[in-house]
């Protein structure tokens, strides 16, 4: 009868999938879009990656010799966020600012702030926006040997036309891993299979961002009301918003990220909704053509809010009464 007295702190149930497990996981879903942004964009994308991805993993490593802490590289998110934060980046920046965003992710955001499962917001989301701020030059220069000229998103912000198909495939100009929607989306397909994420906050991301693009596309619906247009939808301008630039990967491998989302089913679902919203409103009447990388730090941001709403209040604790 002893053991069913023990007093211990929360939680009480356990998983026997371990964080290191899940990382890896995370980053054998992120090799479909790692080798494809190699193979598109050559080999000085997989000198990014790698520098990238060794900057973090040093860098956590010393700050924790240096704090006199155990060192915490073998959980493997040192790994995941500098392989996102790559990903995140032009084909063709300068290392030494790839270098500053690594150090930036896993001291700044991450590690000043607690370590895994205390920061704030995602790491290489907060990195590539501090980069975008100080470095908007070679952030938003994504010419390379292989790819010259705008990105789709940008030609779609100027009133061009683009290829929905080259789009899907990756054959355009981008980040390193945000080019091939196919890549990523057999990514995610492996998470869901192994239970690592599911459909709720990127579904409702998706669902939410494409109900408001067709409501306030050019040729969407407000533009059908007010200006008696024959066209209701331009098919062409919906389907390049969906396949274009970090949306696809932003709603799967990093509006899910488990410490920086909600815990509670609505607040994931409201969670999906804000940001699909809110990217839609930097897309399209917002001055760049991008948005999700600020749309998932406000979200973020948002996140105890959302939670404190949401979570199911305690027996005894203010429920309602039947």
């Amino acid at each position: 009868m002893k053991e069913y007295m023990e007093v211990s702190s929360n939680p009480h149930v356990r998983s026997r999938v371990t964080t290191s497990q899940i990382m890896f996981a995370v980053v054998i879903a992120l090799l479909p879009a790692t080798i494809y942004g190699i193979i598109r964009f050559g080999w000085y994308a997989a000198l990014l990656v790698l520098v990238t991805v060794g900057t973090a993993v040093l860098t956590e490593h010393l700050f924790c010799k240096i704090m006199k802490k155990p060192s915490t590289i073998k959980d493997g998110s040192a790994i995941v966020t500098g392989l996102l934060l790559a990903l995140n980046l032009p084909p063709h920046l300068p290392v030494y600012i790839a270098i500053l965003g690594a150090v930036f992710a896993i001291v700044v955001v991450k590690l000043l702030f607690g370590g895994l499962g205390q920061n704030f917001m995602n790491p290489a989301l907060g990195a590539r926006c501090f980069l975008v701020i100080s470095f908007a030059k070679y952030m938003t220069n994504f010419d390379c040997d292989t790819v010259t000229g705008p990105t789709p998103l940008a030609i779609l912000k100027e009133g061009g036309q683009v290829n929905v198909f080259d789009m899907v495939i990756g054959r355009t100009g981008g980040t390193i891993g945000e080019t091939s929607v196919i890549a990523i989306v057999l990514g995610a397909c492996f998470l869901i299979a192994l239970g690592v994420i599911d459909l709720r906050i990127p579904g409702t991301y998706l669902v939410s961002f494409a109900i408001f693009v067709a409501i306030f596309c050019p040729t969407g619906l407000i533009a059908y009301i007010t200006h008696d247009s024959n066209v209701f939808i331009d098919w062409q301008y919906f389907c390049g918003q969906l396949s274009g630039g970090g949306l696809m990967l932003g709603a799967f491998f990093m509006a899910t990220d488990y410490t920086t989302r909600p815990i509670t089913k609505k607040g994931q679902y409201l969670y999906g909704i804000f940001l699909g919203v809110l990217t839609g409103l930097f897309r399209l009447f917002g001055p760049g053509a991008e948005g999700v990388s600020y749309a998932i730090i406000i979200g973020n941001l948002l996140v105890p809010l959302i939670e404190k709403i949401t979570m199911p209040k305690a027996f005894g604790k203010g429920g309602e009464k039947a």
